[in-house]
């Protein structure tokens, strides 16, 4: 499945070594790194429960103006909004 992410330079970089070192795409590297992360939250000595929260908006859809298909506006939406919460 493709997917867009953003990673940090350095973490990429790295990732980027152990590919070209081990002759795998970058995209094996990266399933392998969240295969071992997710074992390790799945662990039973280190599972914890928690509890989903859901929200209800107010009004239900999509913001005029706002276009789900156009990646680039809705990244500079969600940064727009991360700067803009109270912390």
């Amino acid at each position: 499945m493709r997917t867009t992410v953003n990673i940090d330079e350095r973490l990429l970089a790295e990732a980027k070594l152990i590919a070209a070192r081990q002759h795998r795409t970058i995209g094996s590297v990266l399933e392998d790194a969240l295969r071992v992360l997710i074992d390790k939250e799945s662990a039973p000595a280190t599972r914890q429960d928690f509890v989903l929260h859901t929200f209800t908006p107010a009004r239900a859809g999509v913001l005029p103006g706002v276009d789900l298909e156009d990646k680039e506006l809705m990244a500079d939406l969600l940064e727009s909004d991360a700067r803009h919460a109270p912390a």
